[in-house]
């Protein structure tokens, strides 16, 4: 998958994904468990850092998380359909969206979040 599409993508509700890009070193999330990505959230620019091991489908389904996610901490106020939302239904959503819209793409990001009431 060729991340330089993921450049400066403007995405629903005013966000802005600046970049998308792989590393080789290990990810945990907040409590220490293994992750896949790593994002970082700077007013309403995501950055997101994925495991380079992750073949196209992991790496779609690990973006529209990722996505998702970030979005839904950022909002302010997020939209209702994602208030209660924990880490297994962004991982649920992310693999129902890779199968109803496809691979991720800026377009199908935006796709995602316009689903979800992000406007």
């Amino acid at each position: 998958m060729d991340l330089s599409v993921f450049q400066n993508a403007q995405l629903a509700g005013g966000f802005t994904l600046s970049r998308v890009e792989t590393s080789r070193e290990p990810f945990a999330d907040a409590i220490g468990r293994p992750a896949l990505a790593k994002t970082s959230i700077i007013g309403r620019r995501f950055e997101i850092v994925v495991a380079d091991s992750l073949d196209d489908c992991e790496l779609s389904v690990t973006l529209y998380h990722e996505v998702l996610e970030a979005a839904t901490v950022a909002a302010d106020p997020a939209p209702d359909s994602v208030l209660e939302l924990n880490e297994q239904d962004f991982d649920r959503i992310a693999y129902e969206m890779h199968g109803q819209l496809g691979p991720a793409t800026p377009s199908n990001l935006n796709r995602m979040l316009e689903m979800f009431h992000f406007h």
